[in-house]
């Protein structure tokens, strides 16, 4: 499987650097170094190039290389619109994914609300954070942006005697713009992974 996830990753790069835009770096946003493209991709520094994908100078040839290079060759010259948010089951298409989504984006969160909420700046400052959007009844939340045009909205509530915790995500308006709904799901799955690696550091 490794091998396959390489073999995408490299036919996304070969569609973006066949036919390279003139200002893919607008699109992205990223900074440009001749076919060189740096951006923040999940909180960490990230290289595209043609011979391939450094994230945190590591080599990309998993699910994470393939997200990036999907990212790229859908980029769109649209600006990300934030709202009005977005459930995942409202995206295109997003029936066959949502029961995965619930588990691995959203309830993978739960246990570690609480220290969710005491890291709440740290997340913010890894991952592009920004407040959560005015109107949003919760004890917790927060905007992360694991890809520059690609806006996840955490919502948090904390454990009590009636309830447990829990977790919702909410996408940004026009994230189907820059992404399709299946690779949507893979990025809120690793945006939530990343978030625990953060608060277990």
């Amino acid at each position: 499987m490794p091998s396959n996830y390489a073999d995408i990753v490299r036919e996304n790069l070969n569609h973006v650097y066949g036919n390279l835009p003139n200002n893919l770096q607008n699109w992205i946003p990223a900074s440009r170094d001749g076919d060189t493209f740096e951006f923040n991709a999940f909180g960490m520094p990230c290289r595209v190039a043609p011979d391939g994908i450094l994230l945190d100078g590591e080599a990309q040839d998993g699910v994470l290389g393939i997200l990036i290079s999907l990212y790229l060759r859908h980029a769109a010259a649209d600006p990300i619109r934030l709202e009005p948010l977005l459930s995942f089951k409202d995206l295109p298409n997003s029936m066959p994914y949502v029961g995965a989504f619930a588990t691995h984006t959203q309830g993978i969160l739960e246990p570690y609300v609480d220290t969710i909420a005491s890291k709440k700046q740290q997340i913010m400052d890894c991952l592009n954070g920004a407040p959560a959007p005015d109107g949003i009844s919760c004890d917790l939340s927060f905007l992360v942006h694991p890809l520059p045009k690609i806006a996840l909205c955490y919502i948090f509530y904390f454990a009590d005697d009636d309830f447990p915790a829990s977790v919702t995500c909410l996408y940004s308006n026009n994230v189907s713009e820059f992404l399709s709904t299946d690779a949507l799901a893979d990025v809120g799955e690793y945006t939530s992974k990343r978030i625990i690696e953060l608060i277990q550091q």
